[in-house]
């Protein structure tokens, strides 16, 4: 069902809460920026116009003074003072001064500042016409005592004027921060009353406003959460029956939508599960090694050509059961004493292809023999102790399968163990078997067979059970199947206990 859209959707409702907050704020916002700028930018005029005054400050009459004194002595010469690191060239550091300060008086805009840099530049003249005159004594010669006296007299009090012209310059360039800082001040005094009042009345209009909005939104949606609930119990007929005009509609139409597909969806997956398991068991069925048949008709042959035919009778016997429970009419599950028929029977066969190197026992205790087990459970792990446990000893070995019954908590579990006294593993070659068989067996890279017993018990019990690997170099290997203890007939399959023959 179909619901027409209208203004008072949740997007609107949504944005009118959203603008009516936002844009007070973006307000005082935009006018905090640029007062803030305005200071920023006063002030940071002010410090650069401080910075190039403290530089001269800081030396100027030291550097002024020593090098007149060392021209008019005699020291140096104008010609030859800028090659000397420890002077300055009086006429380039007075360049330098009118140049910067020359500056400063055309971007200052205090009245007071402006007036003593005016007297700045007045005295920076007159120092020059005084170097003036001590550079033409020094040309004409004989003038040692005047220069002196001109030194004393005129160029330290110039340069004495010229400092402290500075210092008030400094002085009242500070006194124009503290102005600005009264004047910030005053501006932050001023957002503090309009915030304070803007706020209060935003959070009244918006308290109002999201109240009701929000009525609006939360019953459609409890009333939601209501039929969801419904649905996940597995009740598909729970309908939602929202009245609002909005995007929760639309919401409440597409849930009910939903539940009158998901009964179907239920039912496919289940099909597809019942298909995955058969897939799953032919794909079972096509790992048996074609070898191990074709092995074990050639013996069936050799045997026959040797007039052994009482032993091939048996071993044909042998294959018909092992082939026989296998199959198992594509049941999944099977009993333990079914399992163990199954392994005695392919230890038969190998045992007369490996008469001179295997040995076997099977310790099962009967008392298991009711209880369940995924089929080809066993067949893989004795398959794999016989081919990488006892052949490759080169002598002769044995293989014993035992199984027992173990009580943790309140629970039964069923231990299967399948032991050989082959040639073990090395520590670091069972931590890498351990992981692998712990991969999905399409990813693992050895340990196929085990990987997929593993991976089926898990599957099928939960990741509480499966295989646990124990070896030692030398000493043999031995694998644990942890399964619970379920009998067939009360089996969740629906699978029934039967007896072989």
């Amino acid at each position: 069902m179909n619901k027409s859209k209208n203004k008072y959707s949740l997007k609107n409702k949504l944005m009118i809460i959203i603008l009516g907050t936002v844009l007070p704020f973006v307000c005082i916002t935009i006018y905090l920026i640029f007062s803030l700028r305005n200071y920023s930018y006063a002030y940071d005029e002010i410090v650069s116009n401080m910075t190039i005054a403290n530089s001269y400050n800081l030396n100027f009459k030291e550097e002024m003074d020593e090098s007149l004194y060392k021209l008019v002595v005699g020291a140096v010469t104008f010609e030859n003072i800028s090659s000397d690191e420890t002077l300055e060239d009086p006429y380039q550091v007075i360049e330098e001064l009118r140049e910067d300060f020359g500056v400063l008086m055309r971007i200052t805009t205090d009245k007071e500042s402006k007036s003593w840099l005016q007297r700045l530049l007045r005295n920076i003249d007159t120092l020059e016409d005084r170097v003036d005159d001590i550079k033409l004594n020094l040309e004409e010669g004989g003038h040692y005592d005047e220069n002196i006296e001109m030194l004393d007299n005129n160029i330290y009090i110039l340069t004495e004027l010229i400092q402290d012209d500075i210092q008030y310059y400094i002085y009242y360039q500070t006194k124009s921060i503290e102005n600005l800082k009264v004047q910030l001040n005053d501006q932050v005094q001023k957002f503090i009353v309009l915030w304070t009042a803007l706020l209060l009345c935003l959070i009244v209009c918006i308290l109002l406003l999201s109240s009701f909005i929000a009525n609006g939104i939360t019953r459609p949606i409890r009333e939601l959460c209501g039929v969801t609930r419904q649905i996940s119990a597995g009740d598909f007929s729970a309908r939602a029956g929202v009245e609002t005009r909005d995007e929760v509609a639309q919401l409440a139409d597409s849930v009910n939508e939903m539940s009158k597909h998901l009964e179907v969806m239920v039912s496919q997956i289940k099909e597809d599960e019942r298909k995955m398991r058969y897939a799953e068991l032919r794909l079972l069925q096509e790992q048996i090694n074609p070898h191990f048949l074709y092995n074990t008709l050639d013996t069936i042959i050799w045997l026959i050509e040797g007039n052994l035919s009482e032993q091939a009778v048996d071993m044909v016997v042998s294959l018909s059961d092992f082939f026989r429970l296998v199959l198992s009419h594509g049941k999944e599950f099977i009993t333990i004493k079914d399992e163990e028929l199954h392994i005695r029977s392919y230890l038969e066969i190998q045992q007369v292809r490996y008469h001179d190197i295997l040995d076997y026992e099977i310790s099962i205790e009967p008392a298991l023999y009711p209880y369940r087990i995924l089929k080809l459970t066993l067949q893989p792990l004795v398959e794999n102790a016989l081919y990488h446990g006892i052949k490759y000893k080169r002598a002769m070995g044995k293989i014993t399968i035992s199984g027992s019954m173990i009580q943790e908590g309140q629970e039964k579990k069923i231990c299967l163990c399948v032991k050989d006294n082959g040639v073990g593993m090395e520590e670091e070659e069972l931590k890498r078997l351990q992981k692998e068989i712990t991969r999905p067996c399409q990813e693992t890279e050895s340990g196929f067979g085990l990987a997929n017993v593993n991976e089926r018990l898990r599957m099928n019990f939960g990741m509480a059970y499966g295989l646990t690997i124990l070896s030692q170099k030398g000493m043999g290997t031995e694998v644990r199947v942890m399964i619970p203890a379920q009998r067939m007939e009360d089996s969740p399959e629906g699978d029934t206990y039967e007896t072989s023959v």
